[in-house]
């Protein structure tokens, strides 16, 4: 009965399929399909009491009778079976990160009486991790960096990214066409069919915001609570997302320079804002000079301020940026400097994409929205931008490897539907700025936003512990009830 029921609820569907394609006689299949839970073989989910599965989808949702793959997902049971919601949709953010134990960190940000009224289910979106991994075996670690500080700099930029594009046609072909979030949110849907359920609730941070928006546009019907933690606008995902973090984040690198100065005794990198700031700035001419040797790595300008980047995320992170900085200046004046083990991690990552290179971020991204062409158009932006954005204004404009990729195969999806969603935003966010959270609510009039005030931090739920917060994402995905009106938090 599970079965037919899920078919019919996929015919039912009305909304989301492709012109043309019908989902009794091609993706019924899909839909109707038997799902077999199994122990998952990772000690963290077992442990968890999670079973794991494998959903088929098609390759390509246009041509359902072709190829397909499998995509993993997980499960923690709803305990409370008497009042049992439905299940609960995730996605960590990225694009390309895996999914399938985001549910363990999912359930750290909801109460137990909340927690225990889902199926908890984790998800490694096609391309990643378990579900068909898209590998480009590419020499650096992705495709996100500065362009340095030189014409010749951007100019190894523009053959680098274009190498990236190379790599990924030859290695992948066909296929990494169709890793985009649009069929992932078609799988999705078929997730939900499968599992016999009518609807599917949804929590995603970063880009997994997008991906649930994208989820309603494309069927709102099965949409039931939606919570958007640190939401990318889906009208300028994702080159113009980029761009704008480079103003914040020579903000936030500020903000870190000041508290810096505050403790020189400690750090020794300046007594002053000003002079902190200009000593990173320092070392990022010095790296363009020259890379700077730390441990076994070389960083040069390219990386530099993407290994402060990683860590200006977060205002607790403070402590911790000043250290990496005093290693970074130490290395520069020619000590030996070992790493500590994760800035080690990180350096493997940026420089030699060990141990798994995130090119399956490249695919969606650049197989989501195409990027312009000419390579001038990029130098010209990384030019006017040095005087406000010394650090990070090469990184905020350069040139990706979607300006090499294939034509996408779909246009960018419109987000535009009266679907309730929550949205959460702090507003000095350094990956998806404030800004964005409030575009993405305009498009959706009929969520509500939640503003964390004057907290720098990127992913809120689960990451830091407020009440205001907390009490609003717990209210909706228990009672299905947002706030009147949007509402403000305070740290």
């Amino acid at each position: 009965m599970k079965r037919v029921a899920a078919v019919l609820a996929a015919l039912a569907v009305g909304t989301g399929t492709l012109t043309g394609v019908s989902h009794a006689d091609s993706l019924g299949r899909f839909y109707g399909q038997e799902v077999t839970w199994t122990a998952c073989g990772d000690t963290a989910l077992d442990q968890a009491g999670a079973q794991c599965a494998q959903v088929e989808v098609p390759l390509d949702y246009s041509a359902p009778r072709g190829r397909t793959l499998k995509v993993a997902i997980s499960r923690i049971k709803a305990s409370d079976t008497a009042r049992r919601r439905g299940i609960m949709l995730s996605n960590p953010g990225g694009p390309g990160g895996a999914g399938l134990h985001f549910m363990l960190y999912v359930r750290g940000g909801l109460t137990p009486e909340v927690a225990s009224r889902y199926d908890l289910i984790g998800m490694d979106p096609r391309g990643v991790g378990r579900s068909a991994a898209i590998d480009c075996d590419w020499p650096v670690g992705h495709m996100l960096w500065s362009a340095g500080l030189t014409r010749r700099d951007f100019r190894a930029a523009v053959r680098t990214q274009e190498d990236l594009a190379r790599r990924c046609e030859q290695k992948e072909g066909d296929r990494i066409a169709h890793i985009t979030t649009r069929n992932t949110a078609r799988d999705m849907d078929v997730i939900r069919g499968a599992l016999g359920e009518a609807k599917t609730s949804y929590l995603g941070f970063s880009y997994g915001t997008y991906l649930g928006a994208v989820y309603t546009q494309m069927f709102p019907r099965r949409a039931d609570r939606f919570v958007l933690d640190s939401a990318v606008d889906p009208a300028s995902y994702m080159a113009g997302s980029i761009k704008k973090q480079g103003p914040v984040n020579e903000a936030a690198l500020d903000d870190w320079a000041a508290w810096t100065a505050a403790r020189d005794a400690d750090y020794s990198l300046g007594t002053t804002r000003a002079r902190v700031r200009a000593r990173v700035e320092g070392l990022v001419r010095q790296a363009a000079r020259s890379p700077i040797r730390i441990g076994t790595h070389l960083l040069d300008a390219r990386f530099l301020p993407m290994t402060l980047f990683t860590l200006l995320q977060d205002a607790r992170y403070n402590a911790h940026l000043a250290a990496r900085v005093r290693q970074i200046a130490d290395a520069a004046e020619g000590k030996p400097v070992q790493p500590s083990a994760d800035f080690d991690q990180e350096l493997r990552l940026h420089l030699n994409g060990e141990p798994q290179d995130l090119s399956s971020q490249g695919a969606v991204i650049c197989g989501d929205t195409a990027a312009p062409r000419n390579p001038e158009r990029y130098w010209r932006d990384i030019r006017r931008s040095r005087a406000t954005q010394p650090v990070f204004g090469a990184y905020a404009n350069n040139i990706t490897a979607c300006a090499f990729w294939r034509a996408p195969l779909e246009p960018r999806t419109v987000v535009r539907n009266d679907v309730p969603a929550l949205i959460v935003q702090a507003t000095q966010d350094t990956r998806t700025v404030y800004q964005e959270g409030v575009a993405l609510r305009r498009a959706m009039p009929g969520s509500r936003l939640v503003t964390l005030q004057d907290v720098r931090m990127h992913g809120i739920l689960g990451r830091l512990r407020n009440a205001c917060v907390e009490e609003a994402v717990n209210t909706y995905f228990r009672d299905g009830v947002l706030p009147a009106a949007d509402l403000t938090c305070r740290a």
